[in-house]
């Protein structure tokens, strides 16, 4: 059994406010692989893979021990929120405004609140959700690419070469944890 500071890894997907493809712009795209980079570089996280779609992420990640899973998925919102806000505000104030919302503790916001998050109990599970976050991209509505691989905003290029271009990434197969395998 886990202690209340360790947790299995995780399937996770946050999601534009109403879908909308803010995320179309790779200065955005960027802001999230930083803030990736900063969760891994500050041991908060191990991230196996993401892909960063025109509306919404998805990452399996692995949230470090002694640090609590909300407070880690709340800073990585809250910081590329505001980052992406912040650009949004200089570059297109009129974009910004369809990120208005009637909220009390808030005048904007980016991401839909409550992600999805998801424990990954097998290695199985793992593999599937690696596949569907690599495929994303090859989507009829989205044809960003041919083949996973080639989509620059995703670990799929890592899975297939072994080579990370991100410096963030860790090969799920060359972990220390312990899947859970339900009887």
């Amino acid at each position: 059994m886990l202690s209340n500071t360790e947790y299995y890894p995780q399937f996770f997907t946050a999601t534009i406010l109403e879908w909308k493809p803010l995320l179309t712009e790779d200065k955005y795209k960027d802001i999230i692989v930083e803030s990736l980079k900063f969760l891994y570089d500050n041991k908060r996280a191990v991230i196996y893979g993401f892909c960063i779609m025109p509306n919404h992420i998805h990452l399996i990640w692995h949230i470090a021990e002694g640090h609590k899973r909300e407070n880690v998925q709340r800073d990585f919102l809250k910081y590329t929120a505001q980052m992406i806000k912040a650009d949004v505000e200089r570059n297109d104030p009129s974009l910004l405004e369809s990120f208005r919302v009637n909220a009390k503790d808030r005048e904007y916001q980016i991401w839909e609140r409550n992600p999805l998050s998801i424990d990954i109990y097998s290695i199985k599970v793992m593999e599937q959700k690696l596949k569907y976050i690599h495929e994303n991209p090859l989507q009829e509505k989205w044809d960003l690419c041919k083949w996973p691989e080639e989509y620059k905003y995703s670990s799929a290029y890592f899975y297939h070469t072994g080579k990370d271009e991100w410096g963030f990434l860790r090969h799920y197969l060359d972990s220390t944890f312990t899947f859970f395998v339900p009887r």
